[in-house]
């Protein structure tokens, strides 16, 4: 997935109200940009720190700058970081329709955000005549607080624990559910889950996956042009405290 006009560099001065950032341009203005990210970006929103923003041409827009990227160093030198959440979706769904996911391969059609279970919508619904319907939800992952282990979820998430439930019913009704989490870091080596952020997300991903619930997770590179194919990487499914291979 390419990012759809070139970045502009800059330095953060502050991450504020969720969805603003303030950057100062390598020219010295300081603009406003859109976060789009709802988590608390623990570790990804140190003043100071390089950063690169997306600039659109659409006139109605009321901050033309998005935030896209962050530079950060885990002591193995500098790493790009994606913290746009809304680039997973897309880059998943591209990757599922070249076949790039084996896992998530040979079916006949792919729909985003379906409606399903208690309100909510499934990111991607996998369908074909000679198997049970596919869901497949979506979680962006940027934390890393070891060097090579991407985490999540960064803060408290009562909705993704909410999805993980209704995962599991569509498991119990006949259909096969798969939690896939996305890293925009090229870092990452293995994946888990941060149990001393959110222990009851962590509790619920145990009890899904013992109720059927596959879990996936694939990292992409992250350049100045985009993100990268995604690639496969290890999957931990036991807490994060006392994870095992």
């Amino acid at each position: 997935m390419r990012f759809p006009s070139g970045l502009v560099e800059g330095r953060l001065i502050r991450r504020y109200k969720r969805f603003l950032s303030d950057i100062e341009l390598l020219t010295g203005e300081t603009v406003t940009a859109h976060c789009a990210n709802p988590g608390s970006m623990l570790g990804l929103a140190e003043p100071g720190s390089r950063v690169w923003l997306s600039k659109s041409n659409n006139p109605k827009r009321k901050l033309a700058f998005s935030w896209e990227l962050i530079e950060v160093d885990l002591g193995r030198g500098p790493a790009l970081v994606g913290i746009n959440t809304s680039s997973p979706n897309g880059a998943v769904a591209a990757a599922i329709e070249r076949g790039l996911i084996p896992e998530l391969s040979g079916y006949a059609s792919i729909r985003r955000e379906v409606r399903y279970g208690t309100g909510s919508r499934i990111d991607i619904l996998l369908e074909d005549d000679t198997r049970p319907p596919c869901y497949v939800e979506i979680k962006n992952v940027h934390l890393m607080r070891e060097a090579g282990l991407a985490e999540f979820p960064d803060s408290v998430t009562a909705r993704g624990t909410k999805h993980l439930g209704e995962l599991s019913g569509m498991v119990a009704a006949g259909a096969r559910a798969v939690m896939v989490y996305f890293v925009q870091r090229g870092d990452a080596e293995a994946f888990a889950l941060a149990d001393d952020i959110d222990p009851a997300y962590a509790a619920t991903f145990q009890t899904a996956v013992a109720a059927g619930v596959e879990a996936l997770a694939v990292a992409s590179s992250v350049s100045l042009e985009g993100l990268g194919l995604p690639r496969p990487i290890q999957v931990r499914t036991r807490a994060r405290a006392t994870a095992s291979s």
